[in-house]
């Protein structure tokens, strides 16, 4: 494949960092270039740049659905620019960093990848492999990542290299000074620690550039549990509001170093649930976390917002009780949701079975089947569940509508016993 040139400005851009003393800044053919990013995969490139986003990040150049020349092409064509990532074989899913012939055969892999879209003018940087060091104990990934990074700057010497990792910590940044210094920038994903971010990257040693390639909701390993192991999540009002919280506490006091951040995730994918990470409903309608970064991005709220959670409850009870339920039992479900637009709300209970399908670290996970029969009114803001004779975990989903494409929504794990 290659890439289709259509005038004398689709050309490949020259991008580089400045550095100033400690500061950083990143350029493109020379003129200084703020990210405003988002991870994306499957989401629309259309609304990012309608809600002032300018850049994303990739996982991989074959997403299985669209090729990267068309995902690269589309950003282009609404000045959008793109981290590409490159897919990196990751230790935890048995790839052996001691093999020689299978690291050969990746870098081979890697070249071909690159060629093909190094000259895109929609590139902005390549991004190497994503949290290799999750659960990983093998310092040669850092090697093989090292020899990546110089390949690209072979073949594409207009652009840059990074690696994500999942957290930052002293031993991590002296492996990879030693084993990867090739790399231009370091990236690192936190969730509810990043508003740590300053603190750890002091920890760390790391005094060069960075990028934040996966921030947002609260992490499903850093909120309380049920007692069956029911990881609670945030509703989306709360999600919207942390959001701007980290990013003012985490990001903004190092903009000197942190040459960008990427929301995650702009699109929706199953994670322990449906809701926990995407900005997005299944169906494409937008969040409050939408607003929250149009605001970040803008500093102005969009024209319409979605409603907002005030409290959502099962007999009485917030997320986070243990709520045991019985057979026969007849369940109050209660809900507190406004909209600052003064829109008419339509509401949708559903339940849903506890995810038992877990991936790790982002991997697929199977959407759990959904319940409507226990629910005597689906469509009102509180409603009843008569509980079946079907013991075992499950969650109670609300979700509110405003008739401009938005939405929130709130989830209860509850348990039959």
């Amino acid at each position: 494949m290659s890439c289709r040139q259509t005038d004398a400005q689709s050309l490949p851009e020259q991008v580089s960092i400045r550095q100033e003393g400690n500061s950083y800044e990143l350029l493109v053919d020379g003129a200084p270039y703020t990210i405003k990013g988002a991870g994306l995969e499957f989401g629309s490139i259309a609304e990012l740049a309608e809600h002032g986003g300018n850049t994303f990040r990739t996982w991989r150049t074959d997403n299985g659905v669209r090729s990267a020349i068309d995902i690269l092409d589309e950003a282009h064509s609404y000045g959008i620019k793109v981290v590409m990532g490159i897919d990196i074989a990751r230790e935890r899913h048995g790839f052996d960093y001691n093999d020689p012939v299978v690291v050969q055969q990746q870098l081979n892999d890697v070249r071909q990848q690159v060629i093909a879209l190094k000259d895109h003018p929609a590139l902005l940087i390549w991004g190497i492999g994503n949290e290799l060091n999750l659960r990983a104990t093998n310092p040669n990934v850092w090697n093989a990542v090292n020899d990546i990074s110089r390949m690209i700057h072979e073949v594409d010497p207009n652009h840059l290299t990074t690696t994500s990792l999942a957290g930052i910590s002293a031993d991590l940044v002296k492996d990879i000074r030693e084993r990867a210094p090739d790399l231009d920038l370091l990236s690192i994903q936190m969730y509810a620690d990043i508003i740590n971010l300053p603190q750890r990257i002091r920890e760390s040693g790391w005094t060069g550039p960075y990028l934040v390639t996966e921030w947002g909701a609260t992490g499903h390993w850093e909120v309380q549990e049920t007692s069956w192991g029911a990881p609670v999540e945030n509703n989306s009002t709360v999600k919207a509001n942390y959001i701007l919280e980290r990013y003012q506490t985490g990001i903004v006091p190092e903009l000197d170093r942190c040459l960008g951040a990427f929301i995650f995730l702009w699109g929706q994918k199953q994670e322990r649930t449906p809701t926990w990470y995407g900005l997005y409903m299944e169906d494409g309608k937008e969040t409050a976390a939408i607003d929250a970064m149009h605001f970040i991005w803008n500093n102005t709220w969009p024209e319409n917002t979605s409603p907002a959670i005030d409290s959502v409850r099962l007999n009485g009870m917030a997320p986070g009780s243990d709520i045991f339920l019985h057979p026969g039992d007849t369940a109050e479900a209660f809900s507190a949701i406004r909209d600052a637009d003064g829109d008419q709300l339509q509401f949708q209970w559903i339940i849903m079975p506890e995810s038992t399908d877990l991936g790790d670290g982002g991997d697929f996970e199977t959407t759990p089947p959904v319940i409507t029969s226990w629910i005597s009114t689906p469509d009102q803001a509180t409603t009843q569940l008569v509980v079946p004779n079907q013991p075992g975990a499950y969650r109670l989903f609300l979700y509110a509508f405003d008739g401009h494409d938005h939405a929130a929504h709130a989830n209860i794990p509850f348990y039959i016993k």
